[in-house]
């Protein structure tokens, strides 16, 4: 009986260890070797109404980023634009800078000195005549002051007559001067009162009315010099207003 039990239990020993371990099972030939088993992909099937989904998607991010561009070159055109204008409005303010300073130079009669280049540089290419007769000034200068000076010291020989006038034309004069009819609305014609006249606009800077009045006036062949002074004035103030005018305007390439 102890005999049978050990055999019966070893038997069931080496079933239980066939069952668990396989190499030995296989070994001795009581299972079937495993087949590997290989794996195939799974064939896609393409759906066409899915495949032509992500085009409308791809227009749709094409105009996207069309509008985030034309927005950015918006705004850089309104940089630009911002820019152009804040350069023209500098480029404008040195421009008056510049066309003042030289009126002042003018006024005082004095030389202009490194204003001449910027003159130049400024308004040389649009107004050259002017910045020619600006700089001419500059070097003969003429103030109000000497003018006015001068004009008082040529008040008797303006008033009196010319060099070739004979003493009974002078005579006359003189009689027809002492009294004098006219209408209040018009000033007098006598060679007194269009000297006071003409000398009362030249105090008030008004020189191309004063030098009208002084041609007109019996001795202005005598006054030749000062006529010439007053003309040169004249045309350097003629001159600085067209500066000035230039430079309170935008240039071409600053339009827009």
């Amino acid at each position: 009986m102890v005999a049978l039990v050990l055999i019966i239990a070893g038997a069931g020993a080496a079933v239980w260890g066939l069952a668990h371990y396989q190499p030995a099972a296989r070994f001795l030939g009581v299972v079937p070797t495993q087949q590997p088993v290989m794996l195939t992909p799974k064939p896609v099937v393409m759906n066409p109404q899915a495949g032509s989904a992500p085009v409308p998607q791809t227009q749709a991010h094409e105009q996207v980023q069309g509008r985030q561009i034309a927005s950015i070159q918006t705004r850089l055109n309104a940089v630009e634009n911002a820019t152009a204008r804040a350069e023209g409005s500098a480029g404008r303010a040195d421009a008056l800078v510049v066309a003042f300073a030289a009126r002042r130079a003018i006024d005082r009669g004095v030389a202009l000195g490194y204003l001449e280049s910027l003159l130049v540089d400024r308004f040389g290419d649009q107004h050259r005549a002017a910045v020619a007769t600006i700089i001419t000034a500059s070097r003969e200068p003429v103030r109000l002051d000497d003018l006015v000076a001068e004009y008082d010291l040529l008040g008797p020989d303006l008033r009196s007559g010319g060099v070739d006038d004979s003493w009974w034309t002078n005579v006359k004069r003189e009689l027809g001067s002492l009294v004098e009819v006219h209408s209040m609305d018009r000033p007098a014609s006598n060679a007194a009162a269009r000297y006071d006249f003409a000398r009362q606009r030249l105090a008030a800077g008004n020189v191309d009315k004063a030098l009208v009045e002084t041609m007109r006036l019996p001795g202005a062949s005598r006054a030749g010099d000062w006529i010439g002074k007053a003309r040169r004035y004249i045309a350097a103030h003629r001159a600085l207003d067209e500066i000035e005018s230039a430079a309170l305007l935008p240039t071409p390439n600053q339009n827009g």
